[in-house]
């Protein structure tokens, strides 16, 4: 018999705020607080939107990655940005305890819960990505990102990306695009902590050219990208 699936959505990218106690290292970098450097523009809303779509337990966090990455590992040379790499050991430490630390141990305490309550636990972490970078275009609307050793997480990706194209066929639908779903971060994290039968762990990246666009046509996307993931699961 199957086990039954419990969604789990999660935003580790959900904005740029920095808290007044660290602004001081900031000074000069304002501008870049503002960038995809700053945060994942759109993957806020389709968080809550993706929460409340599949009645699920939703962590955010709005706090920039540029003062502490929440999808970097420890050690990590991404985990701190240029603004906080080179501040003093215990100021770190102290972001570390207060930002990074209670969110990923909610996240995984989350899930640790589900699964002793029986069933598979599926997450989706909201992330978007620039459209360009570097002088290369990204190619690509939609990014599903998952480990290809994992069947289902595998299997899974394979039905979402179709039933986009079922329900948009003008948008491109790439696997593991524009990064590796295997790459650091906290999915990836969490497959060293539960097993592949009763984990998957997928980070859904959006173009956020999307998302600069704005209106009717980001929502009607965010609307498909939903029923999709819906339908997928379903079947």
């Amino acid at each position: 018999m199957a086990k039954p699936d419990h969604f789990l959505i999660t935003c580790e990218h959900g904005g740029n705020r920095i808290p007044p106690g660290y602004r001081h290292f900031f000074t000069g970098c304002e501008a870049l607080l503002q960038t995809h450097r700053g945060f994942d523009p759109g993957a806020l809303v389709l968080a809550k939107e993706l929460a409340k779509a599949l009645a699920a337990p939703l962590f955010i966090s709005t706090v920039s990655r540029l003062l502490i990455d929440l999808n970097r590992s420890v050690g990590h040379p991404g985990l701190y940005s240029e603004a906080t790499r080179l501040a003093p050991l215990n100021v770190r430490r102290g972001i570390l305890e207060s930002y990074y630390l209670p969110y990923r141990d909610k996240v995984e305490a989350e899930i640790a819960a589900a699964v002793a309550h029986g069933g598979r636990v599926i997450h989706i972490a909201s992330h978007s990505f620039t459209p360009e970078l570097d002088g290369a275009i990204r190619d690509a609307d939609v990014g599903l990102l998952y480990d290809p050793s994992r069947p289902g997480e595998r299997d899974l990706c394979r039905r979402w990306r179709a039933q986009i194209q079922s329900l948009a066929p003008e948008l491109k639908v790439r696997r593991n695009y524009p990064y590796a779903g295997k790459s650091d971060g906290l999915t990836a994290y969490l497959r060293r902590r539960f097993p592949a039968d009763i984990y998957l762990g997928i980070e859904l990246e959006m173009n956020q050219k999307h998302v600069f666009t704005g209106g009717r046509h980001w929502r009607a996307l965010r609307g498909r990208v939903i029923d999709a993931l819906r339908r997928a699961a379903a079947s």
